[in-house]
């Protein structure tokens, strides 16, 4: 890879966290007595949050400036590295991607279609289906997996290594760390969210109506189908893509910010573990409500 003209980004990353309690500063916090008042421990809370705001925001949009600006630099080394967490984000997951859609084909769907047919309201199963499995509990279940799987791992990898000193090494060598590391798993687990997301909502769709046959559900497959076709429009697969690609933006950016962008400890790894899936879940819901609002107003 070539040596960049311009300073490290990574800097820029550290330069931004400088200010920001370090992990043995917050530990000591944990440690400490009381605050004097609740005003005070939640005035704390709310500080220690609007730093870790402006740190991912800042992080994450460094990450998007070094993909548009090296987008074709050093091709040969960062696109196999993309395909390879693609491959960890998407294609590895498959099997329990088809486990959650059969369990949820099976709770969710099947249970819904037996209900609806009994109560007659046949005309809205499509419509029920497609608001609860396309536009929420399919994404979802597909980002919380991506991050119990991919995420943590994105966290334990680059905070051994920043523990370890490779980052440094890294930029000893001249190669930027967020081109190298961040970049290739921001697109991988972006593009292996949305695919495992068109997956599960797939084999659950299928699950479902095998549930409802086997339960003696007098519709025919043409007729599930055909609800389920009608019920969907172009917002829906616009939204889909835009609601589960972002779901694997967030969750790289969060994992990888707090695996890369602050000092560690090799001790320290497994807390910023916890903070990120925490934040990560906390993230993905808010946007979720955004495009939920979304829906509603479209």
């Amino acid at each position: 890879m070539t040596r960049p003209a311009a300073p490290l980004h990574y800097d820029r990353v550290q330069k931004l966290n400088a200010s920001a309690p370090a992990e043995s500063d917050t530990g000591l916090l944990l440690r400490s007595p009381l605050p004097r008042s609740y005003v005070d421990f939640f005035g704390h809370r709310l500080l220690n949050f609007l730093r870790a705001l402006h740190g991912m925001t800042a992080f994450a949009l460094i990450t998007l400036g070094v993909l548009i600006s090296k987008f074709r630099v050093a091709r040969a080394v960062i696109w196999p590295r993309i395909l390879t967490h693609l491959h960890r984000s998407g294609f590895r997951l498959l099997p329990m991607i088809a486990f959650l859609a059969v369990a949820l084909g099976l709770v969710v769907i099947g249970q819904t279609v037996a209900l609806m047919t009994r109560v007659g309201a046949n005309a809205y199963l499509g419509t029920v289906m497609v608001t609860v499995v396309v536009r929420e509990l399919g994404p979802l279940l597909t980002a919380v997996l991506v991050l119990s799987r991919s995420g943590m791992a994105n966290v334990i990898e680059l905070g051994t290594a920043r523990a370890l000193g490779e980052v440094e090494a890294l930029e000893v060598l001249g190669i930027d760390p967020v081109h190298y590391l961040v970049v290739p798993r921001v697109l991988g687990m972006a593009l292996g969210t949305f695919a495992l997301a068109v997956y599960l909502i797939l084999i659950a769709f299928c699950g479902g109506y095998v549930w409802a046959f086997i339960q003696d559900v007098p519709l025919l497959p043409g007729d599930y189908f055909r609800q389920l076709a009608e019920a969907l429009n172009g917002m829906d697969f616009v939204l889909l893509t835009l609601k589960t690609s972002l779901f694997g933006f967030i969750i790289a950016v969060v994992t990888c910010y707090h695996g890369l962008a602050q000092p560690l400890r090799l001790e320290e790894v497994s807390r910023a573990a916890v903070r990120a899936m925490a934040q990560s879940v906390i993230a993905c819901v808010l946007l979720d409500a955004v495009f939920i609002l979304v829906y509603l107003l479209s």
